[in-house]
């Protein structure tokens, strides 16, 4: 029997949908969900597979006063179980469409180099791949996400 995927835009009228799923790294705080969605450069999509949601991208475009709008791909996150469906082609191709409609001319992203699915991903979506970047972060920005259900991509 095949399952009916279905992909949406969050907003306030389906925002209560991502509270107690299981896609993210942590349980999503419905404050932080609140103020994520009520901030016009913040962009988060998911598909639902039935009442259950397989799986989100989200990103938020990037400002700058003598730059056009870019933005920037957060994170992308497929329930284990729901992987290998083309889910997160699709959301992310999705997450690509709504940032180019509002007004992006770059978009960008970074993930591990051991991350084989995710590269996978980004290479079916004929992103290039850069190389010699270097990161640096504050605070723990890069440190793993404490213990939680978890957000395999899908690769």
């Amino acid at each position: 029997m095949s399952e009916d995927i279905t992909c949406h835009l969050a907003g306030p009228h389906n925002a209560e949908l991502l509270i107690g799923c299981d896609v993210f790294d942590n349980d999503v705080d419905p404050a932080q969900l609140a103020a994520f969605l009520a901030d016009p450069g913040h962009m988060l999509v998911f598909a639902a597979i039935g009442a259950r949601i397989a799986g989100f991208a989200s990103g938020n475009i990037m400002l700058h006063p003598d730059k056009p709008p870019a933005f920037f791909i957060n994170e992308v996150g497929v329930a284990e179980d729901f992987q290998r469906r083309g889910i997160a082609t699709t959301l992310c191709e999705m997450l690509l469409k709504a940032a180019r409609d509002g007004g992006c001319k770059g978009i960008w992203l970074a993930t591990e180099t051991d991350n084989h699915a995710a590269r996978a991903l980004y290479h079916r979506l004929r992103a290039r791949e850069t190389r010699d970047i270097v990161v640096y972060d504050w605070d723990g920005a890069m440190d793993d996400p404490p213990a939680g259900p978890g957000t395999p991509v899908e690769g």
